[in-house]
């Protein structure tokens, strides 16, 4: 049985020691420009259609200051659970399967490259 390629994906980032080299970066910040207009990397920025990214690694889910989560996402910041290189691997392959109702619009990306390339971009030195 062969495991899931988010798995995988999750697998080879944390072998590498979730160091991401350049390349990886650049390819996940240009791959991110769609995800722009609806999610800032300025925490400061208010009022989009979705919350904030910066500071990601490491922070309770739906606990972004200033955003009205769904209530799948309050769900998760009520029992504390994190986001992690994995679990980010995870939700951008499948946004619903992993919080059924929540409100992220993309379908999530079906390239395992891609889903490593923007989470190693979103959890780069936080």
């Amino acid at each position: 049985m062969r495991p899931a390629p988010a798995i995988v994906a999750a697998m080879a980032l944390a072998l590498s020691g979730g160091l991401a080299t350049a390349q990886d970066l650049a390819r996940g910040e240009a791959l991110f420009e769609p995800c722009k207009s609806c999610h800032s990397l300025d925490p400061a920025k208010q009022g989009m259609a979705g919350p904030h990214l910066a500071g990601l690694k490491g922070r309770v889910i739906g606990a972004a200051e200033g955003f009205d989560y769904s209530p799948a996402f309050k769900a998760a910041r009520a029992k504390r659970i994190t986001w992690d290189e994995a679990r980010l691997n995870a939700y951008l392959a499948d946004p619903d399967a992993m919080f059924k109702g929540g409100w992220m619009s993309p379908q999530g990306l079906d390239d395992e490259a891609d889903r490593a390339a923007v989470t190693a971009f979103l959890m780069r030195g936080q």
